[in-house]
C-alpha cells in the first residue's frame, strides 16, 4: 500500500519537516544514521544500498536484512522509508529508485551520497581492477547519485546535496592512494556542482569524517593495516593506533556525528552555506 505524499498538513515537526531525503549506502553505518536522524527531524527517506559484495572488497558487505533494519528504525522514528537495492555504479537503477521514491513521497529535497567502499594497497601493488572499482564506486557512484537526483531537486526549486568524502579528500594517507584519489575527486565534483546548482537554489557541500565506528573500519583488514606488526589485532590495540590520527583523544567518531553534520547542511540553518568542505575529524586534518 502506497503512503500518501507528505503535505504541509501531514508534515511532522523538525528541522526537515515535510522534506524527502535520498540516501545511498543506507543499509548500515553512516547511511543508516543519516536516514534515522533525518526521520527524527521530520523527513521521509528514499534509501538505496547494494546489499551485496563488491568484487575487490574483502570486508563483509551489507545485506538486505541490514536495509530492512534501517527501514524499521526510520519507521520507529515516525518516518516513511522507500527501500531499493541498487548499485551506485548503475545510473539507470539509481534513476529508477529515485523516481519511485519521488512518486511515493511527492518530491525530493535532500541528497546524501554516502555509499562507498574501502580497500588497501600500495601504489605499485594495486591491481587495475582494484583501482578502477574504487573510483567507479567512490567517485563515479557519487556522480551517478547526483545525476539521478538533480532533475527532481530542480523541479522542487531548492535543495541540499551532501557528498560524504573523508579526511582522505583533504590530505594524503598511506597505503590507500586509490581511496585518496577518489575522495579528492568528490571534492572537485562538489565545487563544480555547487556552481552549476546555485542558480536553482540548490546547495552542495562535502563532509569529511575521520575514522568512523562502522563495519568499514571494524574488521580485520583495516585493523591489520594499522598494526601490520601483529598477526591478530584486538579492538583495544586498534583503538590505540587509531588515536594517533586525531588531535582529540579518541580513536574514531560515531555514525551519528556524521549524520548530525549532514543534518545541519541539509537544514535551513545552513541555507546560505554551499561549496564548503566540512571536517568532522577530531582535528585529524590539522594534526
Amino acid at each position: 500500500m502506497t503512503d500518501t505524499p507528505a503535505t504541509a498538513s501531514t508534515a511532522r515537526p523538525g528541522r526537515l519537516s515535510g522534506k524527502v531525503a535520498f540516501v545511498t549506502g543506507a543499509a548500515r553505518g553512516i547511511g543508516r544514521a543519516q536516514a534515522v536522524r533525518f526521520a527524527e527531524e521530520g523527513a521521509d527517506v528514499i534509501g538505496v544500498d547494494l546489499c551485496g559484495p563488491v568484487e575487490t572488497v574483502r570486508i563483509d558487505p551489507a545485506t538486505r536484512e541490514d536495509l530492512d533494519e534501517t527501514a524499521a528504525a526510520v519507521r520507529a522514528a515516525a518516518g516513511r522509508f522507500s527501500a531499493h537495492v541498487a548499485d551506485v555504479r548503475d545510473g539507470e537503477a539509481l534513476r529508477a529508485a529515485v523516481a519511485a521514491g519521488v512518486d511515493e513521497f511527492g518530491g525530493l529535497d535532500v541528497v546524501c551520497a554516502t555509499a562507498g567502499i574501502t580497500s588497501r594497497g600500495m601504489v605499485g601493488e594495486l591491481s587495475e581492477d582494484t583501482w578502477k572499482t574504487m573510483l567507479d564506486v567512490n567517485l563515479t557512484g557519487v556522480w551517478q547519485t547526483t545525476k539521478a537526483a538533480i532533475p527532481h531537486l530542480i523541479e522542487r526549486g531548492s535543495g541540499s546535496i551532501v557528498l560524504v568524502s573523508s579526511i582522505a579528500g583533504l590530505r594524503g594517507l598511506y597505503g590507500v592512494s586509490h581511496y585518496v584519489a577518489a575522495k579528492h575527486g568528490v571534492v572537485g565534483l562538489m565545487r563544480s556542482l555547487a556552481q552549476e546548482m546555485a542558480p536553482y537554489g540548490i546547495r552542495v557541500n562535502t563532509v569529511h569524517p575521520t575514522n568512523v565506528n562502522t563495519p568499514m573500519i571494524q574488521n580485520d583488514v583495516v585493523r591489520g593495516g594499522f598494526r601490520p606488526d601483529l598477526e591478530t589485532v584486538t579492538l583495544e590495540q586498534f583503538a590505540e593506533s587509531a588515536k594517533t590520527m586525531n588531535m582529540l583523544d579518541i580513536p574514531w567518531v560515531e555514525p551519528v556525528d556524521i549524520a548530525n553534520a549532514s543534518l545541519f547542511l541539509a537544514s535551513d540553518e545552513a541555507r546560505y552555506i554551499t561549496a564548503i568542505t566540512l571536517p568532522v575529524d577530531a582535528g585529524s586534518t590539522q594534526r
